[in-house]
């Protein structure tokens, strides 16, 4: 569902406010996905594209030959030399098509962001679940390959209990965890998995394809932040609307959040689907409630602070609470990162719509290494992306590192 009901009321004069600078575009955003000259790289705001990444996949049990990437669900750079990427399988190419298109460049474009086959509806094409989480060098280039784990992270159709999923929803590291352990979140199956870094499964929360509101059941879990002692929040979800705190251990502790009572006027602590969580270094926590347009915050014991919008009919897919005390947001509706300051004053934004390199089509999670590289995957475009920031770059356009990721570095 890309965008929901305007239900959540505000003045006139903000809402003209965030649709006039959410629309009017600066001179680095008209360039967004357009040479500035014949042989400049690509422009984003702050940031030029880094061409051909990611590379090519590895042949190495099936052919590539007239495949591609499939919808990017996440990506996360451990480092400027280890980028792990999650995707929902591989989508057929058209005859004649140049290899290794962004099946978001096709006329028609392809996708696999959706459930088929078990929508009912064939799309036309095939899909495969292959690849569904790798890991690449700087250049793009694959370095960790998980296909042992591909049928397990996107089963096929009766493979099993609750075997739904079309793939991962994000790829997760606490921050602050020098073992860099791997959290693959997964909305249809109602779980979280974790994973040593050299792919060995060690934990898994929720009940497989059952869905539920308790210390280990999820109902349809998206996304997770942690606090520096290892504490974490769930939030849960498109269908769960709450928000759940665990220990280090991931042992229950409570949880917040309801259906609104009233849907055309929700309150606070009220969701309708609760898409991504980051915290700040202050330890407020910031909770994208999505179809409500607008961002909830909370202290970390889940009492209520303060909430504003994310602008008119927008659609939050991700956002990230950066270390300089920024909030960036990925709207679906415009296509464009968003900066706010924590209070919710709008700053700024950067992007726009479209499947060339710098464009987007559903930014679902965004990335900073510790070289300021900045990274985002694409349910829409089917793709992940990497820039790197220009010489030139006006810093307020540059997005700096999430709230504890130079913990480790």
């Amino acid at each position: 569902m890309k965008h929901g009901p305007a239900s959540f009321a505000v003045s006139g004069l903000a809402v003209s406010a965030l649709v006039l600078s959410m629309t009017a575009e600066t001179p680095d955003a008209q360039q967004s996905g357009r040479p500035a000259d014949g042989n400049a790289p690509r422009r984003m705001g702050g940031y030029e594209v880094v061409e051909n990444w990611p590379r090519p996949l590895p042949d190495t049990d099936l052919s590539h030959d007239g495949w591609t990437w499939g919808s990017g669900c996440g990506v996360w750079a451990e480092s400027p030399d280890k980028a792990w990427i999650c995707q929902r399988g591989e989508v057929e190419l058209p005859p004649g098509a140049k290899p290794w298109t962004f099946v978001g460049l096709l006329i028609p474009p392809r996708t696999n962001t959706g459930r088929w086959p078990y929508s009912g509806t064939d799309p036309g094409y095939k899909l495969r679940r292959h690849h569904v989480i790798f890991a690449v060098d700087r250049e793009g280039r694959t370095i960790v390959e998980w296909l042992q784990h591909d049928r397990y992270l996107a089963p096929p159709q009766g493979s099993g209990p609750g075997s739904v999923s079309r793939g991962p929803h994000k790829i997760l590291m606490n921050p602050y965890d020098p073992l860099k352990h791997l959290w693959v979140v997964d909305d249809d199956m109602h779980e979280i998995n974790v994973f040593t870094n050299d792919g060995k499964r060690v934990k898994t929360m929720g009940v497989r394809g059952v869905p539920g509101r308790g210390p280990n059941n999820f109902n349809r879990v998206t996304d997770i932040a942690w606090l520096p002692d290892g504490t974490f929040f769930v939030a849960d979800g498109y269908a769960g609307v709450r928000v759940a705190k665990y220990d280090k251990d991931g042992k229950f502790l409570f949880d917040w959040g309801q259906v609104p009572y009233n849907p055309d006027n929700p309150g606070p602590n009220e969701f309708f689907s609760v898409h991504s969580i980051g915290i700040s270094r202050d330890r407020r926590i910031f909770v994208a409630d999505r179809e409500h347009h607008r961002m909830q915050v909370f202290d970390e014991n889940g009492r209520f602070l303060d909430m504003w919008p994310t602008g008119h009919n927008s659609a939050v897919l991700a956002h990230i609470v950066t270390e300089d005390d920024y909030v960036w947001v990925a709207d679906w509706t415009t296509d464009r990162l968003v900066k706010y300051d924590l209070n919710g004053r709008y700053i700024l934004d950067i992007g726009g719509t479209g499947a060339l390199p710098g464009q987007f089509d559903g930014v679902h999670q965004i990335h900073v290494d510790r070289e300021g590289n900045l990274y985002v995957t694409e349910v829409s475009n089917d793709r992940s992306q990497k820039f790197r920031p220009r010489k030139d770059a006006d810093p307020a356009q540059l997005i700096a590192p999430m709230v504890g990721a130079r913990t480790h570095w």
